[in-house]
């Protein structure tokens, strides 16, 4: 089994390392074996696609973790000219689980704040494996009211499993900090779209998720707890983490029909990690034109519409 893939993925795994066998076995041969590959390249994608378009929602859970999808930085690196990271939340300290700066997309001015996590052991722990603390949300909320001064409107990225449920954490007021930006976000005035581009964890996606619009990468996930926890809780073993997936609703699809989020954005065959620039080009453009339609607004009539579409969650409608 390639490590490297998921488990559902190892047919991609071995077409890809039989094409790879081939064309290093083509250099300096006197043969041509163009076509062997051209065919095997076609399978590859047949087969690619075949397999996700019938991801179960655990398969999705387990894509929305994969250790090579794109995080806020790489990102900020596929849409922005420019972009200039600003740190601290000017109380205690710069979490580094979350990233935010100035940028320009287009000539336009953006900020832009976003969970980030790492790739090897080291960087996952400077990260703290993309779960904020206070401070992150401190920070964020600190960057969200520059934006508000200067009329920026607001580009925000989730992907964290939840906030850091360590002690230090809660001694610092964590509940508090993300109450904070949940209220703040609801009265900002300038545009604010949320993307989910990964997982996005309880309270600690939703303390950077209140906006105008929500969008989510089609192999996204967005619930009040990851399936794990859910399974732990219902079924007292983690082990039911697969049939927590399947009953909590939290793919992108199943959370457009209930109208808790606006638009899904599509993402390349085989997930954003397959070919990220692609991803990158992708949804700046989708950013872009939803905040067309936003900017558009007059700041009341923004604020209006907000207020109404944070109220109509969950509310109840006869029929």
């Amino acid at each position: 089994m390639n490590p490297n893939f998921l488990d559902f993925e190892q047919p991609i795994a071995e077409l890809e390392a039989k094409i790879e066998e081939l064309r290093h076995a083509s250099s300096g041969q006197a043969f041509n074996i163009d076509e062997e590959v051209a065919r095997l390249r076609e399978k590859l994608k047949v087969k690619t696609a075949e397999i996700f378009r019938n991801l179960t929602p655990w398969q999705i859970s387990q894509v929305s973790r994969h250790p090579a999808r794109p995080y806020t930085l790489d990102y900020i690196q596929g849409m922005c000219e420019e972009f200039h990271e600003l740190k601290g939340d000017r109380m205690f300290a710069d979490d580094q689980a979350i990233v935010g700066g100035l940028a320009r997309i287009n000539g336009r001015s953006i900020m832009i704040v976003g969970h980030q996590k790492g790739r090897d052991t080291k960087t996952k722990v400077k990260r703290n494996f993309g779960m904020p603390r206070p401070e992150g949300y401190r920070k964020a909320l600190r960057l969200f009211k520059l934006a508000e001064r200067f009329g920026i409107p607001v580009f925000t990225f989730i992907d964290t499993a939840g906030a850091w449920p360590g002690i230090n954490a809660e001694e610092r007021g964590q509940s508090e900090a993300i109450a904070r930006n949940l209220l703040e976000m609801a009265e900002l005035r300038v545009p604010v779209i949320c993307t989910v581009t990964g997982e996005g964890g309880s309270g600690g996606a939703l303390a950077i998720g209140v906006g105008d619009r929500t969008l989510m990468l089609q192999y996204s996930t967005y619930s009040v707890i990851t399936p794990e926890g859910c399974a732990s809780i219902l079924w007292k073993s983690a082990d039911k983490a697969k049939d927590a997936a399947e009953v909590m609703g939290l793919t992108a699809p199943r959370l457009l029909e209930n109208g808790l989020i606006d638009k899904i954005v599509r993402e390349p065959l085989g997930g954003a990690h397959r070919n990220p620039q692609s991803m990158a080009v992708r949804l700046k453009a989708v950013l872009l034109n939803q905040l067309d339609e936003l900017e558009a607004l007059p700041v009341e009539e923004l604020l209006e519409k907000r207020y109404r579409r944070l109220r109509g969650y969950g509310a109840f409608t006869e029929g």
